[in-house]
Parts: structure tokens; C-alpha cells; sequence
């Protein structure tokens, strides 16, 4: 797709913070404002565990999208994409299977002002980028059925997203996304956990002038998967969802992958 970098850079806010921008500091990125620093900075003196969640959360990323590939899952739709970073969904998928499809999904325009680096993908498979909210399912779903078939299992992937809308509506919008994919997808879902200390980060979240984003009960995670068959090792630390080191550290974001029979 086209991107119109001078038109989309108008509406890039640098004295309010972007949660987009905050996840890349937390990963050590070059792509956010002091304003976002800040913020990131608030939260972890509060927790400070953050940073290694979003680090433990992309190992997940990458470590599900490697093993659905494996299985023969070739089309990817992930939702509330983020900033480009390294691993990203298309290069892992692509590296095993080059015919590969993805679409990501975001509604930042700083995300999509770096959509070009996301779209550079192998010539033999598809990336594609669709600007849509994750809180309207069948918006998304329309547009990325331009790249992906939705006759073939498609992977769904909704990552640390989910706290920006309440519980209620999350699980709906997942079972949304879910009944909109044929037989044989499969949901990759994680969030952080409520505990009194990511309670104390979601307050100092919201000190930012920007969205709330709420921690979640475990069960308001697994409700989101309801119908759907949990693979091994089921709902876990995400830290410990098939591990590639020895003794991971466990963190308070926990995950699932399950399939759609």
C-alpha cells in the first residue's frame, strides 16, 4: 500500500504520549519522544518488570509465529502491530515459508508513517497494512481479506493489545475475530495479569495524557478462547510458552495459541 508519509506525519502528536512509541522505549528502540521516555520511565519505577515483559513478549511473538509455520500456517493477521522491531511477524514467517501472508493491523499514525519497513517482505509471499481500530473486528477482517484468503486458516495475533479495551468488550471482539476465520486458525493472544504490582503499573500508565490500558483476571484472558482447542503448554507465563533457553524467568503477562476446529 501507499504510504503518504507528509499527510500522516500531521497527525503524530510529540507532546502527548503514544503507547506505540512507549512499547519502543521499552525495548530500547530509537522510535518515541521524550514525552513517551517519560512515561516509560513512570511505569517502570513503579514496575519495574516492564521492559522485560515487552522483551519476553516479542520472544513469545516470534516463537508462536515459528511454530504455526511449522505447522503449515501461512497467512497472519496480526492486530495492534506496534512499531517495526526486529522478528517481526512477516520476517519470521517469511524466513520458513516465503509465500507467506501477513497483514498488520494498527490505528497509530506513528505506526503507519513506518508501515514501508513493515510492508519489505520476500517476493514470493504478501505483507500488507491496514489502518483500522482492533475494537471493530469486521472492519479489520473486510480489509485484510484484500491480502489474506479466508477460505485457508489464517493466525490471529492479538498481543499486549487487549488492555485498551475493558474485559468485556475484549472478549468479545476476540471471539469476533475468531468466528470470522475458517476451521483450522489459530488465536495467539497474551496480556498482562493483574497482580497488586501491575496494578501499580496500570496507575502509573495512566498518568500519561493518553488511553488507559487495564490489566486482566487470567480468566478474562482464557474466556477470549473459549471454543477454541489450547495447544501445548496451554495458558502459561508467556516466558515459558515453548522456551528456546534454559530456566526463562517467568513475567506477569501470560498467553495462550489455540486452534479453531
Amino acid at each position: 500500500m501507499a504510504v503518504d508519509d507528509g499527510e500522516f506525519r500531521k497527525k503524530i502528536r510529540s507532546d502527548i504520549p503514544h503507547s506505540a512509541r512507549v512499547w519502543n522505549a521499552w525495548l530500547g528502540g530509537k522510535d518515541n519522544y521524550r514525552v513517551d521516555r517519560e512515561l516509560a520511565d513512570a511505569v517502570t519505577a513503579a514496575y519495574p518488570q516492564m521492559a522485560g515483559i515487552a522483551r519476553a513478549s516479542r520472544g513469545f511473538q516470534a516463537r508462536a509465529v515459528r511454530h504455526l509455520t511449522s505447522l503449515g500456517v501461512h497467512q497472519f493477521l496480526d492486530v495492534g502491530t506496534g512499531l517495526p522491531v526486529e522478528n517481526s511477524t512477516h520476517e519470521v514467517a517469511q524466513s520458513l515459508a516465503p509465500q507467506a501472508r501477513i497483514v498488520y493491523v494498527d490505528n497509530d499514525p506513528i505506526v503507519l508513517v513506518h508501515a514501508a519497513a513493515l510492508l519489505v517482505g520476500s517476493p514470493e509471499g504478501t505483507t500488507d497494512y491496514v489502518e483500522a481500530d482492533l475494537s471493530d473486528p469486521d472492519a479489520v477482517v473486510d480489509a485484510a481479506a484484500k491480502t489474506l484468503d479466508l477460505s485457508q486458516p489464517v493466525a490471529v495475533l492479538l498481543l499486549s493489545t487487549l488492555g485498551h479495551l475493558t474485559p468485556a468488550d475484549g472478549i468479545k471482539v476476540v471471539q469476533r475475530y475468531l468466528a470470522r476465520m475458517p476451521s483450522g486458525s489459530y488465536l495467539v493472544l497474551c496480556d498482562t495479569v493483574k497482580t497488586p504490582e501491575t496494578l501499580a503499573a496500570q496507575e502509573a500508565y495512566d498518568s500519561g495524557d493518553n488511553p488507559p490500558y487495564l490489566v486482566r483476571e487470567p480468566e478474562e484472558i482464557t474466556r477470549c478462547a473459549e471454543g477454541l482447542e489450547l495447544i501445548e503448554p496451554g495458558f502459561v507465563s508467556i516466558a515459558f510458552w515453548r522456551p528456546t533457553e534454559e530456566n526463562p524467568t517467568a513475567v506477569d503477562q501470560w498467553g495462550l495459541v489455540a486452534r479453531k476446529p
